[in-house]
């Protein structure tokens, strides 16, 4: 079995609206020192099975075609054994 986790962010090169009003937010609360806010997401799965490479493989595909949209997104996997 493995425990697997999967972060979704925006590329650097794409605006995103809701860090800069997370940002103001924060000036607000006096933390001006807060120069850039970016937003994501965290997708955490349990995959029975004991092969690795398969299963990031798997994963993969399911992050390109599911999980995110690869023309503003990218992610990034993290696959522990369990």
């Amino acid at each position: 079995m493995f425990k697997a986790s999967v972060e979704v962010t925006l590329k650097p090169s794409v605006l995103d609206p809701q860090g800069e009003a997370i940002k103001k937010a924060i000036h607000g609360l006096g933390m001006e020192c807060v120069e850039e806010v970016r937003i994501g997401k965290l997708i955490e799965l349990e995959i029975s099975g004991n092969d690795l490479p398969k299963t990031e493989a798997k994963l993969n595909g399911v992050c390109k075609d599911l999980l995110t949209n690869p023309v503003i997104e990218q992610y990034r996997i993290k696959i522990q054994k369990v």
